[in-house]
């Protein structure tokens, strides 16, 4: 029997999107004939991830959890939002956020951990599920925060169950009443889902940008004809906006419309030092479907 070595079992991974134990199984049945290999895989239904790989998926579920002092977030993508609902996609989500808060927020190192309860990896795990719902699915990013005192917090928009839904958010807030703190994570968690920060300070914002900003308010108020000194003030004043736009600190506490949320944390004896915001599948260029030039196409129109 020919000898099964790492690169083959490498390589049929990479052609079918098969477990590496599968691979390993397929290789050995086939006598290490990679054509035969596939076939095999191809009957046991463990293949079918490989021809859904180039599909677009830019839904799923965004899932979070919590642990003492530390709170993670993924983004599990699927390619209809009807698998959001699958119970099977909805577990290994959860599990998956779960298992982030030890493994961290490296995607690679996550897909390679062991799936809590299974002898094989996560990737091996979404491989299997893949088989079974029939459409493509990535685990596209994590993320972890921690914090030495206070609370790591968070908030799930549009949740389908507590930790799972469309928009998360993490929120790391220093301070010493801990339990008024987690309370106060999830309003600023509600807040940044509904104001999209860019940063936390004006100090975090890129000077780059800031200049190119400053740049364009410049040229739409020259454009009106007004004097240089006025022009000076209508920038300023627009940089402001900018700043109130963009950066956390800086911008009105939406829970009252009137407070910064600079003050809200003074008054709470808090800091916030880092958030991150997920929205599904934001950045995902999804395909668009012309459904009549299908048809026609179909028809051989």
């Amino acid at each position: 029997m020919a000898e099964i070595t790492g690169a083959m079992v490498k390589e049929l991974r990479e052609k079918t999107g098969a477990g590496m134990m599968d691979c390993k199984k397929a290789l050995t049945e086939a006598g290490g004939d990679m054509e035969a290999a596939i076939d095999w895989l191809r009957k046991k239904g463990l293949a079918a991830a490989a021809k859904k790989s180039g599909r677009v998926a830019a839904e799923g579920l965004v899932g979070v959890a919590h642990e003492g002092n530390k709170a993670a977030m993924v983004e599990v993508n699927a390619e209809t939002d009807f698998v959001a609902r699958n119970d099977a996609f909805q577990g290994f989500v959860e599990t998956v956020s779960k298992l982030a808060l030890t493994v961290g927020e490296d995607v690679e190192a996550l897909k390679s951990a062991t799936y809590p309860g299974k002898d094989h990896s996560v990737a091996d795990e979404l491989t299997q599920i893949i088989a079974t719902v029939g459409e493509n699915m990535t685990i596209r990013r994590a993320a972890v925060i921690e914090v030495s005192q206070g609370a790591a917090a968070s908030y799930v928009h549009g949740a389908l169950k507590p930790g799972l839904g469309k928009i998360g958010v993490l929120v790391a807030l220093e301070g010493n009443a801990e339990e008024a703190l987690f309370a106060l994570g999830r309003q600023l968690g509600m807040h940044i889902a509904a104001t999209r920060p860019d940063a936390i300070s004006i100090a975090d914002i890129d000077p780059a940008a800031v200049e190119r900003e400053k740049a364009i308010f410049a040229d739409q108020a020259r454009a009106s004809g007004k004097p240089d000194a006025i022009i000076e003030k209508m920038v300023d004043g627009r940089v402001k906006k900018y700043y109130e736009d963009v950066v956390l600190l800086e911008q009105t506490w939406v829970h009252d419309g009137e407070l910064k949320v600079q003050k809200v944390l003074h008054n709470a004896g808090a800091d916030v030092t880092r958030f991150v915001r997920f929205t599904l599948g934001e950045g995902i260029e999804k395909e668009t479907t012309d459904f009549a030039a299908e048809v026609a196409a179909a028809a051989g129109v």
